[in-house]
């Protein structure tokens, strides 16, 4: 716990973080690539160009800041920050450096107002959050029985066009052992050599095939002209059935509840946000035929609607399934009700009620104004916050806490 000498000083930094968050981060990543050019492996560097990354970790410290004294809102943020990190091979030894740096940049952005008592505070406060940090992921390593960034080699068996924009890669181990098991719902990072950036770069795709198929798969979706769809496009255009990938365990607790069967569940996902909720698909299918449940996805059209033939054969096996599809601009052979059901944006508003049960647990994944959207939608027909889970990462995970 911040000991009650710091508190006010952290407190008081919650007006200056909003003024001058992006600046400090944007300070230390200079100096920390500066003296560390080693870990651009591990950052995503396009993100680095764009911005994103430091708009990210500026509304990460402003979060903490701003909720320092209240663990609960903390909690659900802390959990998805350690997933990710496992996922990408932090170490411990990794966050005095990034302290070094944090407070270096503090001090050189906030000038004379940086006082010896705020800097302690601030040291104070991010020796607690490593720490926290450091044992929650140490946890998760020795649960997945890998040490911190230990990849495995897997091998394409498989790929397999879905759509205008993704393809899906099936995966097996290389040394012809089992892959581990996943829960629905959770990712593994890829590590690809990027030549253009003479870089390793990480990149977490969702694993979107059911959990007990003997294989892993992920569905990319191809970035034309964006530098975040770097790895991606080389998966695209490099990669082909017989060569190998370094990936690490699966990660992520945005996952399928175990055990809860009867509850109805509800799936909304839009682009590529459909991988996830698949594997869910296919997840409580296998638990729990009987179990009702909803898909709900948006799209562009019937040409950029991936793993379409296996939403329908699902449907077809299970009565207890239903689906109900947007195509934002249908083209000419997209027909209703065969293909979709709602021209343009998803809209709750329109969706049968049958759908829609209060009772039901819902998932949402996808671009981030489509979640902000749905969840709105979800809140104004009185489902309970508590019921709704989102897939989200960047700002955009913080949102809540601000």
């Amino acid at each position: 716990m911040l000991s009650a000498a710091s508190r006010p000083y952290i407190a008081a930094s919650v007006p200056v973080l909003r003024e001058h968050g992006v600046a400090i981060t944007r300070c230390f990543y200079q100096r920390l690539f500066a003296a560390h050019p080693e870990l651009k492996n591990i950052f995503n560097m396009p993100n680095q160009e764009s911005g994103k990354q430091q708009q990210a970790l500026a509304s990460a410290i402003f979060a903490y800041a701003a909720n320092i004294d209240d663990p609960a809102a903390l909690a659900p943020v802390i959990s998805r920050i350690v997933q990710k990190h496992v996922s990408l091979g932090i170490r411990a030894e990794h966050y005095p450096i990034v302290g070094k740096h944090l407070l270096a940049a503090i001090a050189d952005i906030l000038g004379a107002a940086a006082t010896p008592e705020l800097m302690a505070a601030w040291a104070e406060a991010y020796g607690l959050l490593a720490d926290a940090l450091i044992g929650e992921e140490r946890k998760l390593y020795q649960a997945l029985g890998v040490e911190p960034g230990e990849y495995r080699a897997v091998t394409i068996v498989r790929k397999q066009r879905e759509s205008e924009t993704v393809s899906s890669f099936y995966l097996q181990a290389s040394d012809g052992a089992a892959l581990p098991p996943f829960q629905p719902g959770q990712y593994i990072s890829i590590a690809v050599n990027v030549a253009e950036l003479a870089l390793r770069q990480l990149r977490q795709y969702s694993l979107s095939d059911a959990p007990a198929s003997g294989h892993w798969r992920i569905s990319v979706k191809r970035e034309e002209g964006s530098p975040a769809g770097l790895v991606s496009n080389l998966l695209h255009d490099r990669y082909q059935e017989g060569d190998v990938l370094w990936v690490s365990p699966p990660c992520g607790d945005f996952v399928l509840p175990s055990g809860d069967i009867d509850t109805p569940l509800v799936l909304i996902s839009a682009g590529v946000g459909v991988t996830p909720m698949m594997s869910m698909l296919h997840g409580s299918l296998l638990e729990s035929p009987q179990r009702p449940v909803s898909f709900l996805y948006a799209t562009l059209d019937g040409q950029h609607h991936p793993l379409k033939r296996e939403l329908r054969s699902l449907m077809l096996q299970h009565s207890r399934m239903q689906s109900y599809v947007a195509y934002e601009r249908p083209a000419t052979n997209d027909c209703v009700p065969q293909d979709y059901q709602q021209q343009g944006y998803l809209s709750l508003a329109t969706v049968p009620d049958s759908l829609l049960p209060q009772n039901a647990v819902y998932f949402l994944c996808g671009p981030a104004p489509f979640m902000r959207a749905q969840r709105k939608a979800l809140l104004a027909r009185g489902v309970p916050p508590q019921r709704i889970q989102q897939e989200v990462f960047g700002p955009s995970l913080l949102e809540h806490l601000q």
